[in-house]
């Protein structure tokens, strides 16, 4: 296959990525893959992986019990598939649900003596959906017998039973599709408060470079399959959450938001952090806050859980990535020059966190034995680092070839 480091044009989120720049950290070495030993307890997870080619991309999901050490996994043993492909699921649960952009279905795999074994496949196209892309956190499973799919091309959330594999009903989305403009789901991991799953929602216009000056939030009641849409006209491209001490959820501006309001300028919106209740269901009128008070007036996007009530925001730094006259914002989004800086969500405090390196302004969070890691894409799309968050240090800890967009432990 030919690799290549664009896409097609629509798939807008995935050209971020793939023009990512690298911050490695030595080459690493082959990790050994896990055995087939069924007396094999511990640790054990499920990577995805999506190799961007000129002409037909295929995903690899890997098992690996190691992610130390900075090595590098291999992809013969893995399971092959074709396009671009997800795999969730429950963690700890020994199931891993694939679904990808060649299809409008779901495949279950089963953790049995060390390998996985296809079981089972559920499709959605009984509801209109043609295929499945963009994020693993379009999925959330809510128990072992239902899971929810956000669709914002049939702007629906797809409710189905994991183990029976079926689908269950759909619930309509009013108001979520904007005329002229794509809807795009967070990236980050969803919020979860009591019975109520929050999806922030962002929209781009589909015929030019900006942001729509619209935030929204899905928040889905688990108890009675019920969803609301809240929206807010103050800022845009709203894709990620936290949850707050006070109990309230923050949301704000993505990186690419924020690029494009560094780049463009004009009547792009201000990249914003915005207060949303999860028992109103409705963002609070009274809280804005510009997120480049966090950073002394520069460019600043994305918020993302920390430790003890705490979040992260991304800071630009224009000296590692100079913003030239006529650069695209998704260069500047997915440029490894976004600096991390911790924020108090009581006070508002920022610190810019200098033990952790500067990396690419759109990153995954995988949570994997009480650690939370981070991706680092590199050029071309040619391969994911995964970095340490936890305890703030940045260590590489395992690499793959291609863009690692999904992450579950299965074990």
């Amino acid at each position: 296959m030919k690799r290549s480091s664009l896409l097609n044009p629509s798939r807008a989120v995935l050209t971020t990525l793939a023009l990512a720049l690298a911050a490695g950290c030595g080459e690493p070495q082959p990790v050994t893959p896990p055995t087939d030993n069924p007396s094999d307890t511990g640790p054990l997870y499920a990577i995805t992986t999506q190799l961007i080619t000129a002409d037909t991309p295929q995903s690899y999901v890997i098992l690996t019990n190691t992610l130390e050490g900075n090595g590098r996994l291999a992809l013969d043993k893995a399971i092959e598939l074709p396009g671009r492909s997800l795999g969730m699921g429950i963690p700890k649960s020994g199931a891993l649900f694939v679904a990808g952009s060649e299809a409008a279905t779901v495949t279950r795999y089963d953790l049995k003596n060390g390998a996985l074994e296809k079981g089972e496949t559920v499709s959605f196209a009984g509801k209109g959906v043609t295929s499945i892309g963009e994020y693993q956190t379009q999925f959330h499973f809510a128990s072992a017998t239902k899971a929810y799919y956000f669709d914002g091309r049939t702007a629906q959330v797809i409710v189905w039973n994991p183990t029976e594999m079926t689908v269950t009903q759909a619930i309509a989305l009013p108001g979520l599709a904007v005329e002229g403009a794509v809807t795009t789901f967070a990236s980050s991991p969803l919020v979860v408060k009591g019975d109520h799953v929050f999806m922030p929602v962002g929209w781009r216009p589909s015929a030019s470079v900006g942001i729509t000056k619209k935030a929204g939030v899905i928040a889905v009641d688990t108890r009675t399959d019920t969803a609301v849409l809240a929206t807010d006209d103050r800022c845009g491209y709203v894709r990620d959450g936290v949850t707050g001490p006070d109990g309230q959820i923050y949301f704000a501006t993505e990186t690419y938001g924020a690029a494009v309001y560094r780049v463009a300028g004009g009547d792009t919106p201000e990249p914003c952090l915005l207060k949303f209740d999860p028992v109103a269901l409705k963002f609070d009128p009274d809280f804005y806050k510009p997120l480049s008070d966090f950073a002394d007036g520069g460019t600043v996007g994305t918020v993302l859980p920390g430790p003890q009530g705490t979040a992260y925001v991304r800071v630009l730094d224009e000296q590692v990535y100079p913003i030239n006259a006529g650069v695209h914002p998704r260069l500047v989004a997915s440029a490894a020059a976004w600096r991390w800086t911790q924020v108090k969500l009581d006070t508002f405090a920022a610190t810019p966190v200098t033990t952790l390196p500067a990396s690419t302004g759109s990153s995954f969070l995988y949570e994997a034995e009480g650690q939370t890691l981070f991706t680092q894409f590199a050029a071309g799309s040619s391969a994911t680092t995964l970095h340490q968050l936890t305890g703030q240090t940045g260590t590489p800890q395992v690499t793959a070839d291609g863009l690692i967009f999904s992450f579950v432990q299965l074990r």
